[in-house]
């Protein structure tokens, strides 16, 4: 039995009517681009509307080694790839160029590696302003590095602030707004939120984020999204059982949206990112791959009404995803659950429009599923890479092997897949 409350109509009146204001603001006037700049790409909803992407991927235009087990998602600017990877126990930065020939690779210092089978020292990506890449690692190295490879300043964040606590390996990645680069640690301990300045790397500033959660509930291994509220730039936060939005400016805390665990169920991290439509941001959690899923429609507020932003449009103990970050196409949103399940929802009232399931398997999803011109792209662990059409109803279309495992989400660009597995760079292009 499907179980989910919705809020009452005129505010969801008052969600659709914003939606479109709120998206344009935050999206801008520009069409999907070849440029793919930070882990959920150039609008944050891990999905791309034009385009010509593979189906088979029988004609792998290249693959490239990588020198070590890392689990970030690559970034691309200009027909340049950037990603992290170990390099002989050292973390490292690497870049590629659009026929897969390595650029440069840069070390930074000792990797710490990653404790799970599907985890890394390197599971943050990169980002990219199109004038330096932000990369971070679980060692606590925080860096700049400029287009040709040349450091622009680097520090450690472990040294300056302590060793996080997380149960499993780092995951959250640094986030750019218009003058800074934001990183969040939300652990059983001191958790912050801190902006460092692109230009010369020194702290702007530092704010507590700090609740009391049951045990492993504030553990995060999330990315915050930056948004606009106003001309405002506004950082949006989901850990720790709260979603919070603060000033970009100061770090001040504008908003925060809580009980997501009414029933104070210990060992629910939040594993998996919020994705915004509109101006609701749909966030997973619970443990879906426990039989527990939870998913919550939280208003952010438009520029009309800023005063609504924090409240719950809707909530489901049916359907959810634990690890996967969901994906928005179209003004929907696409689940793909930990186990292979897909689902198709309105965002506006957390209603199911369609749901349907990828073959079974031992194996589980880790990776962030990417839609591209209409075609959802997942990745299992085990490397089968499926291709799905999912708009209007669900159609698997190919299950193309990768011959090794695939944690890192795939990454679109101009008509191209990238795929990251665990000993190779992959590129496909369509026949």
């Amino acid at each position: 039995m499907k179980h989910f409350t919705l809020a009452k109509p005129p505010l969801i009146s008052l969600m659709v009517s914003l939606g479109a204001l709120l998206t344009s603001v935050r999206f801008g006037l520009a069409d999907d681009q070849a440029d793919w700049p930070r882990w959920r790409g150039p609008r944050d909803n891990g999905s791309v509307e034009s385009g010509t992407y593979p189906v088979s991927f029988e004609k792998i235009l290249w693959k490239a080694p990588l020198p070590g087990k890392g689990c970030s998602t690559p970034v691309v600017w200009d027909q340049r790839i950037y990603l992290t990877a170990p390099m002989n126990g050292l973390d490292a930065v690497l870049a590629f160029d659009w026929s897969g020939k390595p650029l440069w690779q840069r070390t930074l210092g000792p990797e710490r590696e990653g404790k799970h089978r599907n985890g890394s020292g390197s599971n943050a990506s990169p980002a990219t302003d199109g004038k330096a890449v932000f990369v971070y690692f679980k060692s606590g190295t925080l860096a700049a590095m400029e287009l040709d490879g040349k450091v622009r300043w680097q520090t450690n964040l472990v040294e300056r602030f302590g060793p996080d606590t997380l149960y499993w390996d780092h995951g959250t990645s640094p986030v750019l707004t218009e003058n800074s680069v934001i990183m969040a640690r939300m652990h059983n301990g001191e958790s912050w939120l801190a902006a460092f300045e692109k230009a010369t790397g020194q702290m702007r500033w530092k704010v507590a984020r700090n609740y009391e959660t049951p045990t492993e509930g504030d553990h995060a291994y999330t990315t915050p999204i930056v948004i606009q509220q106003r001309g405002k730039e506004v950082v949006l936060v989901w850990g720790a059982q709260h979603v919070t939005a603060h000033d970009a400016a100061d770090g001040k805390l504008l908003w925060s949206c809580g009980d997501f665990n009414p029933e104070s169920t210990a060992y629910w991290p939040a594993v998996a990112s919020p994705v915004i439509s509109g101006n609701v941001a749909v966030v997973p959690y619970g443990r879906a791959d426990r039989g527990q899923p939870r998913l919550h429609g939280i208003q952010l507020g438009g520029s009309a009404d800023l005063a609504a932003a924090g409240q719950r449009a809707w909530k489901r103990d049916d359907v959810g995803t634990f690890v996967p970050t969901p994906a928005e196409y179209k003004g929907r949103i696409y689940l793909v659950r930990d186990r292979g399940e897909v689902a198709c929802l309105d965002p506006a009232t957390g209603q199911t429009l369609w749901s349907d399931a990828f073959p079974k398997a031992s194996a589980s999803f880790y990776s962030s599923p990417l839609i591209a011109g209409g075609k959802l792209y997942a990745a299992r662990e085990d490397g089968v890479v499926f291709v799905a059409r999912v708009e209007d109803k669900f159609e698997l279309l190919a299950e193309n092997s990768m011959g090794e495992r695939v944690i890192a989400s795939p990454v679109p660009a101009s008509n191209r897949i990238l795929i990251r597995g665990e000993q190779h760079l992959f590129c496909v292009a369509a026949p």
